[in-house]
């Protein structure tokens, strides 16, 4: 049960609570979940850090690149002109987190901090090379994605550091990205399988390439072998496929109760074949609407 509850408006007050034990909290759409099915009970002393106007907003950096602000919610994310053109997975990915409250309230900084190797904002992260930066009265440092998420709900983060900022450099000129889910429900579902993929075009042919996937092992992680299936190829649907098997046999997933191991490794491959096939339409300049899933679904 929670005995305190604070609610500073700067940065500096909000560390001075962390480090006497207080545990941060944004939009609480998880915390409160976890609460309510007895995953983990409340803190006993909670900080709430909606008013700090330092940890809100979503600003172009001077590369072309972006910060978003801790408290930058998905809804937020999803209506943003730059993310919608130009860092399109993440805005295929926060526009199916949860519902549409859940979405209106939940942050990309309460997201990659509860390290659920589910959440949908990950893979496009990863893939787009994301990194957090964290801060203590110490001071401050960036660590990549990768190097934050050590397990599930579990994070390289200092009981005294908060994340202030989730920060992307610029995409490579050429490339385009997606994000695609297996859901069984239009809202308030969490990934089965996921998959994402970045890929620049190089006159044709692939010079780079992103992969990662979600729920199919204990963080969300690239698949560096599938990536090399895809350079150096046209991107055809032999080079595709091969990806996409690669994929799959590099996850490790779990059975519970929304799917068994083998099912996921099964639509694995799937979902890493729409994933890639859609990234690389819009490379091309074809037109897949946000989100990916909706439309790629479906196929083939």
């Amino acid at each position: 049960m929670t005995r305190t509850y604070v609610a500073p408006t700067s940065v500096e007050d909000a560390l001075a609570a962390m480090a006497a034990g207080a545990r941060p909290v944004a939009g609480g759409t998880d915390l409160v979940v976890g609460a309510r099915q007895g995953k983990a009970p409340l803190p006993d002393a909670l900080l709430a850090i909606h008013r700090i106007d330092g940890l809100m907003g979503i600003d172009e950096t001077a590369d072309g690149g972006l910060r978003l602000g801790a408290l930058a919610t998905h809804e937020e994310i999803v209506a943003d002109p730059a993310i919608r053109t130009r860092f399109t997975a993440l805005a295929d990915a926060s526009a199916i987190v949860g519902s549409h409250a859940t979405r209106a309230q939940g942050t990309i900084g309460g997201n990659v901090m509860n390290a659920s190797p589910a959440m949908d904002a990950g893979g496009p992260l990863l893939c787009l090379d994301g990194s957090v930066t964290l801060r203590s009265a110490d001071g401050e440092r960036s660590l990549s994605l990768a190097e934050l998420w050590t397990g599930p709900g579990s994070t390289a983060a200092r009981t005294d550091e908060l994340l202030t900022a989730v920060e992307l450099p610029a995409p490579a000129v050429g490339s385009g990205s997606c994000y695609v889910r297996l859901e069984y429900r239009r809202q308030m579902e969490i990934a089965v399988v996921g998959a994402t993929a970045v890929v620049t075009l190089d006159g044709g042919t692939v010079a780079d390439a992103r992969i990662a996937i979600t729920a199919l092992a204990p963080t969300i992680r690239r698949v560096p072998a599938a990536e090399q299936a895809l350079l150096g190829s046209d991107g055809g649907a032999g080079a595709v496929a091969a990806a996409a098997r690669v994929t799959a046999e590099a996850s490790a997933p779990i059975s519970d109760v929304r799917g068994s191991a083998e099912y996921r490794a099964a639509m694995a491959e799937v979902i890493a074949r729409r994933a890639i096939g859609g990234a690389l339409a819009r490379t091309r300049g074809e037109d897949v609407p946000i989100p990916a899933s909706l439309v790629l679904y479906g196929a083939q």
